[in-house]
């Protein structure tokens, strides 16, 4: 485990009184981290991971913390504590660090599929989303052998880091199924853009077939949504 600076000592003992002080069991490990993703969660062996800006919420939102990781509040009362929770905004008390994408090295014909698939970007926004969404990098992956693509998406902006198709796919599969492809991620482009969850809920089901493709996928799996390194899979 790395050591922790004195300053997030600090916080993990502010923290730890104060989710006791607002239901928790005293037996409770209490750990903190600056994760950007997942805010609170519980180890294998029963600790509680909670993020370090959580140690300046209000009372309100660590009875939320409390709620949410307590056997027994019901679907309802989980999803009710998980939006209190969320709704606080960590990052302004303990800044998230600098997201290192890490670059793969290109291969033979790998310039050509961006250049078209940037040209493409460009076309499909100007079609369906009135050229309202962003210009971002757009890769070739050489890893993805099931998935046919992926968005990587900075929580703490939150903004669209990265799209990226398989190359496998790329080579495989006719450029209409590449087309879809890409228009799932920039659906997910859009969702993050104007203030949406990137997830496949009705919001998603909804804006892919105003824009002409299937809500789910036909073959495979056909996006992972990538919040700085945690994969939630469609």
């Amino acid at each position: 485990m790395r050591k922790q600076s004195e300053a997030a000592l600090a916080d993990r003992h502010l923290l730890g009184s104060r989710l006791r002080s607002a239901g928790l069991a005293g037996a409770v490990i209490v750990e903190v981290h600056e994760n950007a993703s997942v805010m609170v969660s519980r180890t294998r062996t029963g600790s509680l991971r909670v993020h370090r800006g959580y140690a300046y919420a209000s009372d309100h939102v660590l009875e939320a913390i409390v709620r949410y990781i307590t056997p027994g509040a019901g679907r309802v009362g989980v999803k009710e504590a998980e939006n209190i929770l969320l709704s606080f905004r960590v990052h302004d008390y303990v800044p998230p660090k600098k997201i290192h994408m890490r670059k793969s090295r290109l291969k033979t014909g790998d310039r050509t599929y961006i250049r078209k698939l940037r040209k493409l970007h460009q076309a499909l926004n100007e079609l369906h989303f009135k050229t309202k969404l962003s210009h971002v990098p757009i890769s070739v992956s050489h890893r993805m052998r099931i998935r046919l693509g992926e968005i990587t998406i900075a929580d703490c902006e939150p903004k669209v880091v990265q799209i990226s198709l398989s190359r496998a796919h790329l080579e495989r599969d006719p450029w209409k199924e590449v087309e879809c492809t890409l228009l799932h991620e920039m659906v997910h482009q859009w969702q993050v853009e104007t203030g949406l969850e990137a997830d496949h809920g009705r919001e998603f089901r909804e804006m892919a077939l105003r824009v002409g493709i299937q809500p789910a996928a036909t073959r495979d799996v056909a996006a992972v949504v990538s919040h700085n390194r945690l994969k939630v899979n469609s």
